[in-house]
């Protein structure tokens, strides 16, 4: 008798090989379906997520669903983070320009101390509101890279566009985007 032969087999792999690999691909399923799911990355086009977070002037939560009905930009950013620093004051004056026409800027700081975020405002001068995400929730729900990084969201909640890094954004251009989107559609 020949040593590959395997009475009753009919020449085909051992019993003992098939359940090794059905085993394998049942572990493979299992640590699929317990590992966290794989969102699909934020673009144009997509419904802004949720969140909820504690305002820095007053600890009430503020919500982009409050802010249905308006443009918003939700800017995500630091203390620490010197480029965040650098776009502030540009930040402000798109705010003090288009806060009265339907122009709402979230700036959501990623710190853990609030002293830090309240001292930073206080040293700019900052009159947009302010949320604290200092667990990084909404910052991970946005799928953030690094900071600066903004979203601008629509009057319906819809996903404009997103940005990294930062930008002048009291240029023309930009104040001319936000105007546009503030716009009545027809």
């Amino acid at each position: 008798m020949s040593e590959h032969s395997d009475a009753g087999s009919g020449g085909g792999p051992p019993v003992a090989a098939w359940l090794v690999a059905l085993g394998l691909v049942a572990m493979a399923g299992l640590l699929i379906l317990m590992g966290e799911p794989i969102e699909p990355p934020l673009s144009r086009g997509d419904p802004a997520p949720s969140f909820s977070l504690p305002d820095l002037e007053n600890g009430e939560p503020v919500s982009l669903a409050d802010m249905r009905g308006r443009v918003a930009l939700v800017n995500f950013w630091a203390t620490w983070c010197k480029p965040c620093e650098d776009e502030m004051p540009a930040m402000e004056n798109l705010h003090q320009q288009l806060k009265d026409q339907g122009f709402t800027l979230l700036a959501v700081a990623v710190d853990e101390s609030r002293d830090d975020v309240d001292a930073f405002r206080e040293r700019l001068g900052i009159t947009f509101p302010i949320l604290l995400d200092p667990a990084q929730v909404a910052a991970r729900k946005y799928q953030t890279t690094g900071f600066p990084e903004s979203i601008l969201v629509d009057s319906e909640g819809v996903i404009v566009e997103r940005y990294v890094g930062p930008r002048e954004w009291d240029h023309p251009d930009y104040v001319g985007r936000v105007q546009k989107l503030l716009q009545p559609q027809n």
